[in-house]
């Protein structure tokens, strides 16, 4: 393990390249373990833990490091707004762990551009500024949003190598947790991919917000542009009340 460690390592010392196929090297927040050790002992879990160590052992250089840090920094009891992805960067140095969220010193890549600008353009607030590229959205994740990609994992310079594999099992498992879960969720659904998983939220009870993907081929096309989706300020103004009302009604 030690030695597999220092392989993934960039020159910073840090690991940028998943060097584990074992659960127990990937944390997860208490409220997500039951849900996270069900599935990997389960047939689908156990397929997909059986093919990494398989691309593992082949030499594939898989991304992104820790594939449950999303679960890790955002307990479910702590989630107010899920934002889904569908697979991490398959460039070097770029996945975290976390939907559309780069590491730390990376250039932002074209989607979380639109991201930061649609941000901007709907509630004022600023992209981070050159030179530090800011595209680490760890604060986001450690507040209560849920960066879930729905595939968990894929090999460099192979986009969507991992789809398929089972991690969509886990995920939208996840994905009924928090439908099911004891407060109100907004659930922002970029692009086809993640609209395909309106089916697993309760409507009746949280808010869906769906737009086209924010990447550039899509984010300024109908039907639903990405640009002027005005999701960032629908979802203020909707969790606000929704709090207003749990407050009013504790004893």
């Amino acid at each position: 393990m030690e030695q597999a460690q220092l392989v993934g390592m960039s020159a910073s010392g840090a690991l940028e390249r998943l060097t584990s196929a074992d659960p127990a090297d990937w944390p997860v927040a208490p409220g997500w373990r039951s849900l996270t050790d069900a599935f990997f002992a389960s047939e689908a879990g156990q397929k997909l833990l059986s093919f990494l160590r398989s691309r593992l052992a082949e030499n594939a250089v898989i991304f992104p490091p820790q594939p449950l840090r999303a679960l890790e920094l955002t307990p479910p009891e702590e989630v107010r707004v899920v934002i889904l992805g569908q697979d991490p960067y398959h460039g070097r140095g770029q996945a975290e762990g976390l939907a559309f969220s780069v590491a730390p010193g990376v250039p932002l890549p074209p989607s979380l551009r639109n991201i930061f600008k649609e941000l901007q353009r709907d509630l004022g607030i600023p992209p981070p500024e050159f030179p530090v590229p800011g595209g680490s959205l760890v604060r986001w994740a450690s507040n209560g949003v849920l960066l879930l990609n729905t595939c968990l994992t894929v090999e460099e310079g192979r986009p969507a190598s991992h789809a398929g594999r089972g991690w969509e099992v886990l995920t939208d498992s996840v994905i009924q947790q928090v439908s099911a879960g004891d407060h109100p969720v907004v659930f922002m659904l970029w692009g086809a991919h993640a609209q395909a998983k309106r089916a697993l939220i309760d409507a009746r009870r949280h808010k869906v917000l769906m737009a086209n993907h924010p990447s550039p081929l899509s984010a300024l096309r109908p039907p639903v542009p990405f640009i002027g989706c005005g999701h960032f300020s629908q979802a203020h103004h909707w969790r606000d009340p929704q709090q207003s009302r749990q407050k009013d009604q504790k004893p």
